[in-house]
C-alpha cells in the first residue's frame, strides 16, 4: 500500500537558544564597556553591582571565571605596571584588546543598523540611471549604443514570441530589452561628534549614542564600502581627528563647543580625498560657544547665541558650499533658539538638518549615508 507523506507547518512555543554562562555575560560586558569607555575595572565592577542585583551567575560560574575565558579568549590583556601599581597582589591592570576593539564595533552596527547583508566592495547607488554596475529590476527598450551584455535575452524572447507568434520563431531588434543599472560612486565622509560638557549635562547620557553611531558607521564602511573612507574628528575647545580604534575610549572633557574649528578641520582633510564625492556629519547637542582668534586667545561666550561666534559659523557652511561639501546636522536638542541657529546654518550650506533624539540617531545617519550621497551641491 502507498503511503503519501503529509506536508504542513508545525508550530511550537518559541525558546531562545541556549547561551553558555560565558556568552550571556559577554553580551552585558560589550555594553559596558562602551558605556565605561574602555575602562575595564569599572565595567567589571558595573558587572558584580549587576551580578548582585540579578543573580547572573552561580557557583559554577563566577565573575572571576568570566573573567579568566575573557583573558583566555584574547579579549582582554595584562598590563604590567613597572613602578609596582596594580591590585595590590603583583599583579596589573587589564584592558581590552584590538579585537575587542573590532567586536564591540561590529556590536554596535549590529545594533543600530541591523544585520545588513554583505554585497560587492566598494560603491553607492546614484539616482542617475545609465551604464552602471548595479541591477535595479527594471527594463527598457534597446537603445543603439547599449551594452550587449546589458540586453536580457529572457525578456527579449518574450517580446519576440509576443509580437511574432510561436510558430515562426523571429527576434528583431525592436523586440530586445535591456536592464537598467544604476552607476556606483566613491564617498569621502567625516564625521563630527561634539565632546563638550553639555553631552552628559542634564541627567542624559549623550556621548554613549554619538559613539555607538560612530563605530556603527566606521565597521559598516570598513567591511562593506572598502572603497570608501572614513574619518573622525572630535571638537570642544579645539578640534582633533582619532583614529577608529581609538572611539571604545571617547570622553567628553570641560569644554566649550568650537564648531568653527571643527568645521575647518573636516574641510582640510576633504580636500586631500581623490574622491569626487564628499559629506560632512556632524553630531551635536549645543550652541557653538567658543572660537580661536588669530592671535591664539579663545574667545568664549556661553550665553545664548553670540552672534560673533555665529556668524563665524555660517562663513563656514558657505565655504563648504563653494567646494560642494554638504554638511548634515544631527541635533541633539529641541530648544527653539537653537534649532534656529541650525536652520540658518544649514541654508548656509544647502544641506541638511535632522532634530533628532537620542533613539533614532543611528538609523537616521544610516539612511541619510545610504541615500543621499549623490546629491552635489552646486
Amino acid at each position: 500500500m502507498n503511503r503519501t507523506k503529509r506536508k504542513g507547518f508545525v508550530f511550537t512555543r518559541y525558546e531562545a537558544p541556549d547561551q553558555s554562562p560565558f556568552d550571556k555575560l559577554f553580551e552585558i560586558f560589550k555594553e559596558l564597556i562602551t558605556h565605561t569607555s574602555g575602562d575595564f575595572d569599572e565595567a567589571i565592577d558595573w558587572l558584580r553591582e549587576l551580578d548582585k542585583e540579578y543573580s547572573l551567575t552561580d557557583e559554577n560560574y563566577t565573575i572571576d571565571d568570566f573573567i579568566e575565558d575573557l583573558k583566555r579568549k584574547g579579549y582582554i590583556q595584562e598590563e604590567i605596571d613597572p613602578e609596582g601599581g596594580g591590585n595590590g597582589d603583583g599583579e596589573g591592570k587589564f584592558s581590552i584588546t584590538a579585537k575587542t576593539e573590532q567586536l564591540i564595533r561590529k556590536h554596535a552596527l549590529d545594533q543600530i543598523f541591523g544585520k545588513l547583508k554583505k554585497s560587492t566592495s566598494g560603491n553607492h547607488r546614484t539616482k542617475h540611471i545609465g551604464r552602471g554596475d548595479e541591477h535595479t529590476g527594471d527594463f527598457r527598450e534597446y537603445r543603439f549604443g547599449d551594452a550587449m551584455e546589458r540586453i536580457s535575452m529572457t525578456e527579449s524572447m518574450r517580446n519576440a514570441q509576443i509580437n511574432h507568434g510561436l510558430d515562426s520563431f523571429i527576434l528583431n531588434e525592436s523586440d530586445l530589452v535591456v536592464e537598467e543599472t544604476h552607476h556606483k560612486a566613491q564617498m569621502s565622509t567625516v564625521l563630527m561628534i561634539d565632546i563638550s560638557h553639555s553631552m552628559i549635562l542634564y541627567g542624559e547620557d549623550r556621548i554613549t549614542p554619538a559613539k555607538k553611531v560612530a563605530m556603527a558607521l566606521a565597521e559598516l564602511i570598513t567591511t562593506r564600502y572598502p572603497k570608501d573612507t572614513l574619518d573622525i574628528l572630535v571638537f570642544g575647545n579645539d578640534a582633533w581627528p582619532i583614529a577608529i580604534k581609538d572611539l571604545p575610549y571617547l570622553k567628553v572633557g570641560p569644554y566649550h563647543t568650537n564648531t568653527v574649528a571643527g568645521l575647518q578641520l573636516a574641510m582640510d582633510m576633504l580636500r586631500r580625498k581623490r574622491n569626487t564625492n564628499k559629506q560632512i556629519f556632524m553630531i551635536t547637542d549645543g550652541k557653538p560657544s567658543c572660537i580661536r582668534q588669530q592671535n591664539g586667545e579663545y574667545y568664549m561666550n556661553s550665553v545664548g547665541l553670540d552672534t560673533y561666534i555665529v556668524d563665524k559659523c555660517y562663513n563656514m557652511a558657505r565655504q563648504a558650499r563653494k567646494l560642494h561639501i554638504p554638511i548634515t546636522t544631527f541635533m541633539i536638542a529641541r530648544d527653539p533658539y537653537l534649532m534656529q541657529f541650525v536652520r540658518h546654518f544649514t541654508e548656509a550650506n544647502k544641506g541638511k538638518a535632522f532634530f533628532t533624539g537620542l533613539q533614532g540617531l543611528g538609523e537616521m545617519i544610516f539612511e541619510d549615508y545610504e541615500n543621499n550621497r549623490k546629491k552635489r551641491i552646486r
